[in-house]
């Protein structure tokens, strides 16, 4: 005990964890957008007046990425609506073993209700179970899940492996169930990459005359992905007929890319493509024609749903027999419902919301 005491006083003292890497201590995002020093004399995770004082929450993910982003702005909402501080921090890369030291660093400051993005769905499990047998933390998956057995009490996140099989199947479907997809996958590290990779291969395998011609992957910027694209296009010109991206910066680079090709080519052959996300080039693709449609996550729920289940445990519920994976939803947006799917999102996440005490937990 004295030894584990030991490496997380020490991991306290480590400089700095922030996005752009730089040596100053770790920071937390207030609601006027301005950041604190999360290492600063009040307690990690402080709540205001009217939450339970005993609940410390932290919200976690592994290295900037737009995806977190927009789960961040549900923590926000969360936080703004419910009047709990919650601890905000974007560690500096897709390793376990950073994820590991910034956590217990946020363990030793106090925080026992944790809100994370895993980086290794097996590695995490250790860290997990540490921190939740000897140390008593609630830990909620967002956004993946981690292998089974799990310490973690509840994954929220979309069925990323079902979204890409219902992607892949719409491109299908455009195509006439007939021809070439090219397969744009982000990091295979990502234990979501890896699923959505099943999925597309499980769509395909359904349909005899429909072939993957190419897989990319170990994508991580938007600049790689548009590099990659492009070479796969000019690989195989003329021959893809469908693309499928299940990751929101292939799907930002599949835009730009194709944007271009069109231009260059100066034909009529139209790919049909499904992305992921709802960053705006992708949503300005779909207005102009380039992209069919894109799969819409929940990104928002992921963030405020799981934060108000680590409140909820904190007040005494626990988790219902049977109940772990929430599935937070996504939508199909196309030019058809490009103004209503934010409207049809919240929805799912409010119906989710008001039967967590019901549904998933119980005192």
């Amino acid at each position: 005990m004295k030894k584990m005491m030991a490496t997380l006083l020490c991991a306290v003292l480590v400089t700095g964890l922030c996005a752009c890497g730089s040596p100053k201590a770790p920071t937390e995002e207030t609601k006027s957008g301005q950041t604190t020093d999360v290492d600063a004399k009040e307690p990690a995770g402080e709540e205001k007046s009217g939450s339970d004082s005993a609940t410390k929450i932290a919200w976690y993910a592994p290295a900037p990425h737009p995806y977190f982003d927009e789960v961040k702005k549900g923590v926000e909402k969360f936080q703004e609506d419910q009047g709990v501080e919650v601890v905000i921090q974007i560690g500096p890369d897709w390793t376990q073993a950073s994820e590991n030291e910034k956590v217990e660093a946020l363990i030793a400051q106090g925080v026992n209700a944790l809100s994370i993005y895993p980086c290794d769905a097996s590695g995490a499990n250790g860290l997990y179970e540490e921190i939740t047998k000897k140390m008593g933390v609630n830990v909620i998956n967002f956004g993946t899940d981690t292998a089974k057995p799990t310490t973690a009490s509840f994954a929220v996140a979309t069925d990323v492996k079902q979204a890409a099989y219902d992607a892949t199947e719409a491109v299908i479907k455009m195509m006439g169930e007939k021809g070439n997809i090219l397969n744009v996958l982000e990091v295979l590290e990502d234990p979501n990459t890896a699923l959505r990779k099943e999925g597309v291969e499980e769509a395909v395998a359904k349909y005899p005359d429909v072939t993957i011609i190419q897989e990319i992957a170990g994508i991580k910027t938007q600049e790689e992905a548009v590099s990659k694209i492009e070479s796969a296009l000019s690989a195989n010109v003329g021959k893809i007929d469908g693309i499928v991206c299940t990751g929101l910066v292939t799907s930002v680079g599949m835009t730009q890319t194709l944007s271009d090709y069109y231009e260059k080519q100066g034909d009529d052959k139209h790919i049909y493509t499904v992305a992921i996300d709802t960053d705006s080039g992708v949503m300005k693709g779909i207005e102009n024609g380039i992209v069919d449609a894109t799969i819409a996550q929940n990104t928002a729920g992921h963030g405020y749903i799981s934060c108000m289940i680590l409140k909820y445990m904190g007040e005494g519920y626990k988790v219902k027999d049977g109940q772990y994976f929430i599935n937070a939803g996504n939508v199909i947006v196309t030019k058809d419902n490009q103004t209503t799917y934010e409207a049809e999102l919240d929805q799912v996440t409010q119906d989710i919301l008001g039967k967590l005490t019901t549904e998933y937990l119980t005192k």
